[in-house]
């Protein structure tokens, strides 16, 4: 059973950094692309971060450009999002996911962690 599990949320200030990090668990995980998620209350989730298999490609939007950078340790199965100079418009559920998996297709996500930025 594939498992997602984030953490690393929190309050944090505007201009503030956090770090991510999601655990999987019941696939093989080196074999995946990976992506960070976010989602504001009745919104859809939207793409903040990919990364290929590897860890040696990735991509963003222009709205975390700069600002987001998504990495991987496949020995340890954990994905991360270090969030730095963040703004109260970052402020969402975070999730991870690998696009290309069957469980993505049918809509299987983790809990997900908060992240809220305000003074």
């Amino acid at each position: 059973q594939v498992q997602l599990v984030e953490s690393g949320g929190g309050l944090v200030q505007p201009g503030g950094s956090l770090r991510l990090s999601c655990v999987a668990a019941g696939f093989t995980f080196s074999s995946y692309a990976m992506g960070w998620y976010r989602q504001y209350p009745g919104k859809e989730r939207e793409l903040v971060a990919y990364t290929n298999s590897y860890g040696s490609s990735a991509n963003y939007p222009d709205s975390v450009k700069g600002r987001f950078t998504i990495s991987r340790d496949n020995a340890k199965n954990t994905v991360y999002l270090e969030m730095n100079s963040l703004r109260p418009e970052d402020t969402a559920v975070y999730f991870c996911n690998a696009p290309f998996s069957t469980w993505y297709d049918d809509g299987s996500w983790g809990q997900g962690t908060q992240v809220t930025v305000s003074s």
